[in-house]
């Protein structure tokens, strides 16, 4: 990765944990970061646990990324850092975000756990920020492990030990249930073993969620509010789908995800051509022009997704990773600032169905098959008024 990357690299037990130490490590307590507010609610329990504000931005409604030119002035002055998502690999725009936050002397920190491969600017995604998380679970498919990257190698040791300091040593169990999860899951995929599923998965690692976002339980987190920054007090929101996202790693996650990483190219090349087949298809976003990135999910903008959902799963296609409703909607503003422009991502969250582009051939096919309709273009928001006061002016 220090080659991939040409930056220094610091192994990670799981992008959420890496996650937690670089926000501590470049932001006050206290801070504000904007964030999107289409991602894995995870990820903005970890922004809580280092005691910091969640600001939710405004949205590209086609394909979820950061949409700089509708963010106030006042809220780019209030900001303690920027947090990139880059949304099933879809690049935020890195470059102007990097100016911004140049201009106001922040960090610019990047969640590049669906972004591996993909670039904007003429660099890869996790080399534009002082820190950036990478996952060794999405396009490596290892289903362990991150890269926390930095920009200043100095930082390196510093870095480490305060990982060191929040890890819990190996446990037999857990090395056990991740060696053995792969298997349970490809024996529960067959005819009639659906209703099983659920429960042999769940010898092998706790099931949390019901729907897409895990259960908010507002007075435990007001509770965990007066702990922060904490991460054992955030717990039992941050290892929802991942109780060993602070564990270290023994020797079976590390082989595995050697092994896998020495396929990588693979299947980049495979995700970049599933998805370029994807995107020329009329549930596609409107083209841009930027090339094809080889995308961990091709976020198709379909009409009525919960049909479409049904009509994969009819053909053993499998739609996760859905991120509805936007985080200030799941939260409220007790707990995050809402977008000043909430139409898009709203938009976004409800029509876009992510699919797997190594599986862009079966799932065309579904979709024609289905008679799954294109979502209608939301129509275009007012931008929001710079306040009197200029940059210096509160949200």
């Amino acid at each position: 990765m220090r080659g991939r990357l040409g930056r220094e690299c610091v192994y990670v037990p799981s992008c959420r944990f890496g996650l937690f130490v670089a926000l501590r490590h470049w932001c006050p307590p206290g801070g504000r970061v904007l964030m999107s507010p289409v991602n894995d609610d995870v990820v903005f329990f970890v922004v809580l646990a280092a005691g910091l504000r969640p600001v939710q931005a405004p949205l590209n409604p086609f394909d979820g990324t950061v949409d700089v030119d509708a963010v106030p002035e006042g809220t780019w002055g209030s900001l303690s850092a920027v947090l990139t998502t880059n949304l099933y690999g879809n690049p935020d725009p890195a470059p102007r975000l990097r100016a911004r936050c140049d201009a106001l002397g922040i960090p610019l920190l990047e969640d590049g756990a669906h972004a591996i491969g993909s670039e904007t600017g003429g660099r890869p995604v996790g080399t534009w920020g002082e820190a950036s998380v990478l996952s060794l679970s999405k396009h490596v498919g290892a289903r362990a492990g991150g890269i926390l990257s930095l920009a200043d190698p100095g930082l390196a040791e510093a870095v480490r030990a305060a990982c060191a300091e929040l890890l819990t040593p190996p446990r037999a169990a857990s090395e056990l249930a991740y060696a053995l999860r792969p298997y349970a899951e490809a024996a529960v995929r067959g005819p009639g073993l659906r209703r099983v599923a659920r429960a042999t998965l769940g010898l092998l690692g706790p099931t949390e969620r019901d729907g897409i976002r895990m259960p908010l339980r507002p007075e435990a987190l007001v509770r965990a509010a007066g702990a922060a920054p904490d991460l054992a007090a955030y717990d039992p929101w941050v290892r929802v789908d991942m109780h060993s996202y602070r564990l270290e790693s023994g020797p079976l996650r590390l082989r595995r995800i050697r092994r896998r990483l020495g396929r990588l190219d693979e299947v980049l090349r495979a995700c970049r051509d599933g998805t370029e087949l994807l995107l020329s298809t009329r549930w596609a976003r409107p083209g841009d022009g930027s090339g094809v990135q080889p995308l961990f999910r091709v976020p198709l903008l379909v009409a009525d997704r919960d049909a479409a959902i049904t009509a994969l799963a009819r053909r053993g296609i499998v739609v996760g990773y859905l991120y509805d409703p936007p985080l200030d909607d799941y939260a409220g503003e007790e707990f995050t600032d809402p977008s000043p422009a909430p139409g898009a991502a709203r938009w976004f969250a409800r029509h876009a169905l992510p699919v797997d582009p190594l599986r862009a051939r079966e799932v065309v096919d579904v979709l024609e098959r289905s008679g799954a309709r294109p979502a209608e273009p939301p129509e275009e928001p007012a931008r929001p008024r710079t306040p009197a006061g200029g940059a210096g002016a509160g949200p």
